[in-house]
């Protein structure tokens, strides 16, 4: 990639951020509208955690995919074809006839979002090659992260309230044409170094254990947790586990390769980014129910509620990104590990049919501080100690973790909730939402630790040794194809 002006490079920045809006702001701006989805199709519990869900899922399943196929045949070319994609698909949401058409183009739509993410970070990682100047674009786009997910329900409730569920769909499409038009003219083409092999094994058995471990959650509960079924779908998502650590290993060019995870910061922030993101999606899946359907709140009213956290949620991914900068990610990553068990376990403690609306708007607050502060360090934990060769591939396993995150976020938190609710939900919501907050104090008491022993001495030399692997070839395995 050539050397660009600092003006230029602040504008492929805004391009890529531009994308990430998009799709982040899908991955929440419709749980204000599932009450709306609900009543106009008729829909159960279950289609509104797939209306979610096959969204995430899908992503999840294929960004990995996305991001070496970018580095091997170009960023921009994928960039421009998964905003394209995700246009149609969001298109084709507005006009979706039933839930079942709506969870299929919701699929479509992230099919095109897949390309996107992990792209356009690699985009960056090569543009910003300094790394302070790095550090400081990663906190940009982790705002992004932050305030597009966290202001898709404020959006959403606007948007519901006063146009229909429909229009969320719609205002996704002038802003990836515009992003499509802006990305030809302004962000340059670049590939990896050494292209990267089409893996369709590994790709094949990362959507049966994603797929399998998400639909026997999310049907668990209506078909029965020991139903053939949904025993099935766990014994095929551990065995397509099982073979998938196998089969990688002895590939040269695995989907994913095992020896990132020797980097114990990379395998901290991996981890990580699925408790921080599954946080988020179930808290704003029993948000959206507990407001509407509970407390009787409008779509726009229960999302000006929850405004408090996306004001935070966005505005501190800038301030964690300077810190981790200056200081490294282990302050950030405490302060968001302490915010987000703190913001559960006030809901956990206070969640009843008339909590006050001060507690809650206290507990939003103090959760959104948390998420806010996770998402720089955990992109720069991830990328950090990788070559560059390896940044396209190294950031699409921190965004598949958080679109996993927010997958078994919806599912398990959902599914545990629902099946705890004997009576109308009105009445039995506050009581069997408790089991979903004290999972998010869980979640948060994880990043907690995480956070000490990730970013220690020992951390920092797995980092580097794991880097010098990258730097010579690796012989080749026995049997490798």
């Amino acid at each position: 990639m050539p050397d660009l002006s600092r003006r230029r490079r602040m504008l492929v920045l805004a391009i890529c951020c531009s994308s990430l809006f998009v799709v982040s702001l899908d991955n929440t701006i419709v749980n204000l509208a599932l009450p709306s989805i609900q009543r106009d199709f008729g829909a159960s519990v279950s289609a509104l955690q797939w209306t979610i869900d096959a969204y995430t899922l899908t992503i999840a399943c294929l960004l990995m995919l996305a991001g070496s196929t970018a580095d091997r045949i170009g960023r921009r070319r994928v960039f421009q074809t998964g905003l394209l994609l995700f246009g149609l698909g969001s298109l084709l949401c507005s006009l979706a006839p039933d839930v079942g058409s709506l969870i299929g183009f919701r699929a479509l739509q992230a099919i095109g979002g897949s390309m996107l993410n992990p792209v356009a970070m690699s985009i960056i990682t090569n543009t910003f090659t300094d790394r302070r100047e790095r550090a400081k674009a990663i906190g940009v786009w982790g705002a992004v992260i932050g305030g597009s997910m966290s202001l898709g329900p404020v959006v959403g409730g606007v948007l519901v309230d006063s146009v229909g569920w429909r229009s969320i769909f719609w205002i996704n499409v002038p802003i990836v044409l515009a992003a499509v038009v802006l990305a030809a003219r302004f962000v340059p083409e670049s590939r990896a170094p050494r292209a990267r092999r089409f893996d369709p094994y590994g790709q094949a058995l990362v959507g049966l254990v994603l797929g399998g471990l998400t639909f026997g959650v999310i049907e668990g509960p209506g078909h029965g947790w020991g139903s053939p079924l949904i025993v099935g779908c766990f014994v095929v998502a551990v065995v397509s586990a099982v073979l998938f650590v196998v089969v990688e290993s002895r590939r040269r060019d695995p989907l994913i390769d095992p020896r990132f995870f020797r980097s114990a910061p990379f395998s901290a922030a991996t981890v990580t980014a699925v408790a921080a993101f599954a946080a988020l999606a179930g808290f704003l899946f029993l948000n959206a129910l507990y407001l509407q359907d509970v407390r009787g709140f409008s779509p726009l009213h229960a999302g000006l509620l929850t405004l408090p956290m996306a004001l935070m949620a966005g505005l501190l991914p800038v301030v964690s990104g300077r810190l981790v900068a200056s200081r490294g990610p282990r302050i950030s990553l405490l302060a968001g590990g302490a915010g987000l068990t703190l913001g559960a376990l006030i809901l956990l403690m206070t969640i009843e049919a008339d909590t006050p609306i001060g507690m809650l708007i206290l507990a939003y607050a103090v959760f959104g501080i948390g998420f806010g502060m996770i998402n720089a360090p955990i992109t720069n934990t991830a990328v950090s100690g990788m070559p560059i060769s390896q940044a396209g591939v190294a950031s699409a396993v921190a965004s598949t973790s958080r679109q996993v995150g927010s997958a078994l976020g919806v599912a398990v938190l959902g599914s545990l909730v629902t099946a705890r609710i004997s009576g109308p939900i009105t009445t039995g919501f506050a009581d069997a939402s408790r089991i979903g907050w004290a999972v998010m104090v869980g979640c948060g008491l994880v990043i907690l630790a995480l956070g000490v022993v990730g970013t220690g001495n020992w951390a920092r030399r797995t980092a580097a040794d794991t880097a010098e692997l990258f730097e010579s070839p690796a012989p080749e395995p026995v049997g490798a194809r």
